[in-house]
């Protein structure tokens, strides 16, 4: 709806309704001593086409990723998003719903969560997830909480691969909580080194985290981090920021992992300025109650008609109060449905598809660039993402880049001689082999 204002005499009828005669009457109540006396003097305003014609030439400024070829990723991958989305969710029953506390007023609510923490559950190989997490970095640091409510040690051992931001986070919400965060080295394959994490192992360990795929790109071996780390049984924590690569690879829930969570922005949710992203956390039947968030689960009612209830809600508001796993008090409810319209409209074989797709282009980046002389740093198998070597001057690329209307990938600082970049299925192969021929000039 437009704003549309009132009219004085609209204004004097409203005053009148409610029994006052003029504006200053209405705020008497208010004591003279805390009232403001300096007097306004607004300038005439724009009309409603002014402010969009200004916003509009404002926004041309603006590069957009449908017109400008990127390689960014770390974390924000730019996917196709169908119409369809847009269309459904503009609905105002979707777009003002909160928070479902009364299950007899919010059926569609809760079939919507109902039907994407099944979704999310199945492509983790979990047996239930939630749908309260605000994105990856959170979901991280919230995993590592819960690991240590299941078995008690403040020691975390974090492979160095993972998201350095979900890293950061991870430590700000742990910083007074008397937590050890260790990290784990990455091999010289990509995955983390399994010798290393036999080192580090020890009664005080609470859970160890490792992303699949990593930082880099590469895909870790999860069932052999499984065995490694068997005769401790720490809490395995898989993390995943490509939520797509699910898709394709088996289960991290199949493989070992006690806890899946991640980043989900990738099923149907724009990346525009960073956001707005939808994290997840998705676990084993035996540690349910430990979940933060909540879980909405399917009954009947007393008709014996299909219903849906608030099964589980261990949050400070409710019950639990100081015992609550979590304070997060939003159920993400809009990205949340954009993602369960998408899981739905691709469905199994879609998705499947598109994350072939991915892997495909991912490829023939490795193979453009390898034969300008530019090689993957690490050896193991990647998805979406690699990191390749690069000797030549950073800042000269970039501009060379940007010369030429390329976003470029991301200069990691470790290794400081890294080049991450992203490819998905909105990237064309044209702007694959320009981006190598620049590479190949800039060594």
């Amino acid at each position: 709806m437009r704003y549309h204002p009132q009219s004085p005499d609209e204004v004097k009828e409203m005053l009148g309704e409610i029994g006052v005669s003029n504006i200053e009457e209405l705020f008497a109540s208010i004591p003279k001593e805390i009232r403001s006396e300096i007097q306004c003097d607004f300038q005439k305003g724009n009309s409603e086409q002014e402010v969009l014609d200004n916003f509009y030439r404002r926004a041309l400024k603006n590069k957009s990723l449908l017109c400008v070829p990127s390689f960014l990723g770390a974390g924000a991958y730019n996917h196709y998003v169908p119409l369809v989305i847009d269309s459904l969710i503009s609905r105002a029953e979707f777009y003002t719903a909160y928070t479902p506390y009364q299950p007899e007023l919010a059926q569609g609510t809760l079939q919507a969560i109902y039907e994407y923490q099944t979704m999310i559950s199945g492509l983790c190989g979990m047996d239930a997830a939630n749908a309260s997490l605000y994105d990856g970095a959170s979901a991280t640091a919230e995993a590592v909480l819960m690991a240590y409510r299941i078995k008690k040690g403040t020691k975390v051992l974090v492979a160095e691969s993972l998201n350095p931001f979900y890293l950061e986070t991870l430590k700000t919400y742990t910083k007074y909580l008397g937590f050890e965060i260790v990290k784990i080295k990455t091999g010289d394959n990509g995955r983390i080194d399994l010798e290393e994490l036999k080192k580090l192992l020890n009664s005080e360990v609470s859970s160890v985290v490792v992303q699949s795929p990593n930082f880099y790109g590469v895909i870790e071996d999860v069932s052999l981090i499984n065995k490694t780390i068997s005769g401790q049984k720490p809490i395995l924590i898989t993390i995943v920021s490509e939520a797509l690569s699910l898709a394709i690879l088996e289960p991290p829930g199949k493989l070992g992992a006690d806890i899946v969570a991640g980043e989900a922005h990738s099923f149907g949710i724009p990346i525009g300025f960073g956001g707005p992203a939808l994290g997840f956390i998705a676990t084993k039947k035996e540690y349910l109650r430990q979940i933060p968030g909540r879980i909405a689960g399917e009954t009947k009612d007393k008709d014996g008609r299909r219903g849906f209830v608030l099964t589980l809600t261990t949050r400070e508001q409710h019950i639990r109060r100081e015992k609550a796993t979590s304070n997060i008090c939003t159920n993400q409810g809009l990205c949340m449905l954009m993602a369960t319209i998408y899981l739905s409209l691709m469905g199994r074989k879609g998705l499947k598809k598109l994350a072939e797709i991915n892997l495909a282009k991912g490829e023939y980046l490795k193979k453009k660039l390898s034969e300008k002389g530019i090689t993957p740093y690490f050896s193991a198998p990647t998805f979406n993402e690699i990191l390749f070597k690069f000797n030549g001057n950073f800042d000269t690329l970039k501009k060379k880049l940007s010369e030429k209307g390329i976003e470029g990938g991301l200069r990691t600082e470790n290794p400081n001689d890294g080049y991450l970049l992203a490819v998905t299925e909105l990237t064309r192969e044209e702007d694959i082999d320009k981006l190598a021929e620049i590479l190949g000039d800039s060594k």
